[in-house]
């Protein structure tokens, strides 16, 4: 794991996933080395220093690209607006529910993200699946080819991720040049489903996935019976229990195994492993709900998959980093054994000989997700050569 600040994981946490969408060192070193002090303050305090550094070198890269659109060189305006995108989410991300001008932060980057998209022509479309009287938002990207109807994999976030995020550390282009289309969406809790559309996150994570499956089934480019599912971090909990309860998934992938989410928070009080967020607290009631803490452990009681797995019936990769500070690793174990009824389970710890060896990977996702990338073609009838 790189280690820009010494004493503060959420924020070393934010400069590797950053690192992993493609931020260039030469600039995280400028924004980050007047940040050493600020590291060591109070969340609140020191969330406003980061994203003040951050969103300054976004805005400098957004003008330097607006000056490329007027040479008519867009697609260098394309890949400067991408990379301002990546550092308007991260200093987003970090901070506090409520924060004034976040609202207004997010939304700038969702702009400054599609416009970096269309520049550089990338084939990643944006969807929009009606949900409970708004939407959830998406990210399409098919993969080449002739075949009118492909396999698909819908990617689902964790507690604090995003599609965007999903989409620039890269699995769906790495599943792209498999055969394999994606589908990353923001679900309840995530997102713009939380911060737009105020749509809080729910155990029941089938009631919002078995309507994504309706929206694929309906398009002339996916193949019904060839729709997989996968999840990062919190996802490890949302998608197997998805996949359990909603027959017409054709595979399930965790990348981070979260099989007891209620045990985690339960330790998380006792102060023991890291928080992926600032302001760990406020930022789970503003996701799930609770007025405080002990009616959002309440709801956190429910987010567990102890006898939910023996109900999937379809291949099944379970994947973990070995050094994982977030989660144990005996979750990915309890979770593998637990999947007694697929026709092909698979348990990968990904070691420091491969690399990925933290939470989802997040100190270097590329092995891993390649890993991942070859069994969902593998398993859905995609190519790995």
């Amino acid at each position: 794991m790189f280690r820009f600040f010494p004493n503060n994981y959420p924020w070393n946490l934010a400069v590797d996933l950053a690192i992993e969408m493609g931020a260039r060192i030469g600039e995280i070193q400028q924004m980050c080395a007047p940040l050493l002090e600020a590291s060591e303050k109070p969340d609140a305090a020191g969330s406003q220093a980061f994203r003040q550094s951050w969103a300054d070198m976004a805005d400098k890269l957004c003008a330097l690209a607006q000056e490329d659109e007027a040479c008519g060189r867009l697609l260098s305006a394309g890949e400067k607006y991408n990379r301002a995108a990546i550092y308007y989410m991260t200093c987003e991300r970090l901070q506090g529910h409520g924060t004034p001008g976040r609202l207004q932060l997010y939304k700038r980057f969702l702009e400054v993200f599609a416009k970096g998209i269309a520049l550089s022509g990338e084939p990643c479309e944006r969807i929009e699946i009606p949900y409970e009287g708004t939407v959830l938002s998406a990210l399409y990207v098919k993969a080449p080819g002739n075949n009118s109807r492909l396999p698909v994999l819908v990617q689902v976030n964790g507690l604090d991720s995003s599609k965007e995020l999903k989409y620039r550390v890269g699995l769906p282009a790495w599943l792209a040049r498999r055969g394999v289309s994606s589908l990353i969406v923001d679900q309840p809790g995530t997102g713009e489903a939380i911060r737009l559309h105020g749509l809080k996150a729910r155990h029941d994570s089938e009631h919002w996935a078995s309507v994504i499956v309706d929206y694929l089934q309906t398009r002339d480019d996916v193949d019904p019976k060839r729709i997989g599912m996968e999840g990062v971090s919190l996802g490890g909990y949302y998608c197997p229990r998805a996949v359990a309860f909603e027959p017409r998934f054709a595979c399930g992938v965790v990348w981070g195994a979260n099989h007891d989410w209620r045990d985690v928070q339960r330790k998380r009080l006792e102060r023991e492993g890291d928080f992926p967020v600032p302001h760990y607290w406020d930022h789970v009631r503003w996701v799930w709900g609770g007025d405080d803490i002990e009616s959002f452990m309440a709801i956190a009681e429910q987010v567990h998959l102890e006898g939910i797995l023996d109900r999937i019936q379809v291949p099944f990769l379970v994947t973990h980093g070995e050094k994982d500070s977030q989660i144990p690793v005996k979750w990915a174990h309890r979770t593998y054994e637990q999947l007694i009824n697929s026709p092909r389970r698979e348990l990968k710890i990904f070691t420091e000989r491969e690399g990925g060896v933290q939470h989802s990977s997040f100190d270097n996702s590329i092995n891993a997700g390649q890993f991942i990338a070859d069994w969902v073609a593998e398993t859905l009838g995609g190519h790995t050569a």
